[in-house]
């Protein structure tokens, strides 16, 4: 992979493994040249990931609406910093820009994004891997509920695979680097070619 998208709060938390997990992310990406592209600010978890690359002499891809440039939430130390008109083309760029995206912990934006891409791969739209580092088991409630939703009917057992998780960095890299998409489309499991 050259690039990963990743996903995470404009708050830090208030856990400091947040913190120190998306510093330990950033340094794994450089080291391993791997770049970052992320939503470009620098605040929150975004500044300790984007910092934390930077340190380690990575590339880091910002990519940020104007509204949010013109609160001066960018960060001024990027290789790049791509400004663009909305949200959602904040969200295609950053899917076109990297061969596959993490979500950290974070709100509202962060599960905006994440879904957005799961259901981008669920549509056949990209075969890029998308993962939750699930730090301190953030995540697990919602991993819960994801389960439910299978087990309910509403997301196919394939699809739900999907969603890669773990909460070890260098195990879910690895997970990512052989992650095969799902043969079936949506919209064959409803008999639709």
């Amino acid at each position: 992979m050259k690039r990963i998208s990743v996903f995470c709060g404009s708050s830090s938390g208030v856990d400091k493994i947040f913190a120190e997990q998306a510093c330990l992310l950033g340094k794994t990406l450089a080291q391993g040249n791997i770049g970052l592209v992320y939503g470009g600010s620098n605040i929150g978890l975004m500044r300790e990931l984007a910092n934390a690359v930077l340190e380690y002499h990575g590339e880091v891809i910002g990519v940020m609406p104007h509204f949010m440039k013109e609160k001066e939430l960018a960060h001024k130390n990027l290789t790049c910093l791509e400004v663009v008109n909305t949200m959602q083309e904040r969200k295609s760029r950053m899917c076109e820009l990297s061969d596959g995206a993490i979500a950290l912990p974070g709100g509202y934006g962060t599960l905006d994004e994440l879904f957005e891409l799961l259901t981008w791969g669920q549509l056949g739209l990209h075969r890029k891997p998308v993962a939750i580092l699930n730090t301190g088991g953030y995540y697990n409630h919602l991993l819960s509920f994801i389960q439910t939703m299978a087990d309910k009917g509403f997301v196919h057992e394939a699809n739900k695979a999907m969603l890669l998780t773990h909460d070890d960095i260098d195990t879910l890299l690895d997970l990512m680097l052989t992650y095969q998409a799902p043969e079936i489309s949506k919209w064959e499991k409803h008999g639709i070619k």
